[in-house]
């Protein structure tokens, strides 16, 4: 009787954590494969990449920046809204 205890609570384990594998390509930096240091914030056109319809800066997750190039593009958009090249709203 023990067995089949475990047999039973193996069953419901394997039902319980059988979830489907989702395969993602992990995104890479384009600054990092480009070995670029700095973002100008006067290209609009590059920043609007990295910026949602919305007019809200796109997570790394998404645009696939690692953290330091993040912050420089972070960066680099508000000082364009700042100077009114980039929205702060979408359109």
């Amino acid at each position: 009787m023990p067995r089949d205890r475990e047999d039973k609570f193996k069953r419901k384990k394997m039902k319980k954590n059988d979830k489907k594998e989702f395969l993602f390509r992990k995104k890479s930096c384009k600054f990092c494969l480009d070995k670029i240091d700095t973002m100008d914030y006067k290209d609009a056109m590059k920043l609007r990449k990295f910026i949602s319809e919305k007019g809200k800066i796109l997570p790394r997750y998404i645009t696939g920046n690692c953290a330091k190039h993040q912050r420089i593009v972070a960066s680099a958009v508000k000082r364009a809204r700042y100077i009114a090249l980039l929205p702060y709203v979408g359109e």
